[in-house]
């Protein structure tokens, strides 16, 4: 009885991350479409509307759902969002890091996959500093890495810290390497995330590094969100999955971007 009520779940869980992936490209969707996709009754597809509208992952609208632009989803929501082209992100993002190097790990789900990709480098000495508590407690028992991190205040949708103290304990730091994750990219208005604590640290992390890489999946790529942490002049480099469009792509390899698609 435990294994299937486990499977169920699970089931439920692989239908509801399909549906917010769905709403990433089509902004809307209605229950009669959604319950045809997924064989499963109109009632299911609105109990899952709803738990998803509770975490604020959706829009909930008169016989179906749209996407929430700019929105804050909670942490444990965006984990199930592409994360096959997460993890793949994490790995091509590890292979650029060196021995002795200082490296600031934004927070976010692409760069926690970057942090466990860290546990399989073949370094003696590394220096990690994060705002986010999930990627402290992933290296928290590597005894070759130091990790530093961030006071201030908690953003407990993405377990992260920001605000003034934490931009204090910053500027006492230079990292050779930032990888930053971010809620909307466009090469005309920038990087951007939900929230403007959360904008003001990530540009302080972009000042004080000597490399910016950019870690994002494709679905961030033209998505606007409320906060501008800065241009995308300021990057070096982008790491994104191969469903990135291919126009977008050459638009920021032209403006002397380096992205890497995996």
């Amino acid at each position: 009885m435990r294994a299937e009520r486990d499977t169920l779940r699970l089931l439920v869980e692989e239908r509801r991350r399909r549906i917010l992936e769905l709403l990433d490209t089509q902004e809307r969707a209605t229950v009669e479409e959604l319950s045809s996709r997924f064989g499963v009754s109109a009632v299911t597809i609105r109990g899952d509307l709803d738990t998803l509208a509770e975490a604020g992952s959706l829009v909930r609208s008169h016989g179906g759902a749209l996407r929430r632009l700019a929105r804050d989803v909670p942490i444990a929501v965006k984990e199930t969002l592409h994360h096959g082209q997460k993890v793949r992100i994490g790995r091509a993002a590890a292979r650029l890091i060196g021995e002795g190097e200082t490296i600031i790990l934004d927070s976010g789900t692409t760069t926690v996959e970057l942090a466990r990709q860290l546990k399989l480098l073949r370094l003696e000495s590394l220096t990690v500093i994060t705002n986010a508590l999930n990627i402290a407690m992933e290296l928290a028992s590597l005894p070759h890495l130091r990790v530093i991190m961030l006071g201030g205040i908690l953003r407990q949708p993405s377990y992260s810290t920001v605000g003034p103290h934490a931009e204090h304990v910053l500027r006492s730091f230079t990292a050779d390497r930032l990888f930053l994750g971010v809620d909307g990219l466009d090469p005309d208005i920038g990087l951007m995330t939900p929230d403007v604590l959360e904008a003001q640290l990530n540009a302080l992390m972009i000042r004080v590094s000597r490399e910016v890489t950019v870690v994002a999946d494709s679905s961030k790529f033209t998505r606007r969100s409320a906060s501008v942490i800065g241009a995308v002049s300021e990057v070096h480099r982008i790491v994104t999955d191969d469903r990135a469009d291919p126009q977008l792509v050459a638009a920021l390899r032209a403006r002397n971007i380096d992205v890497v698609l995996v």
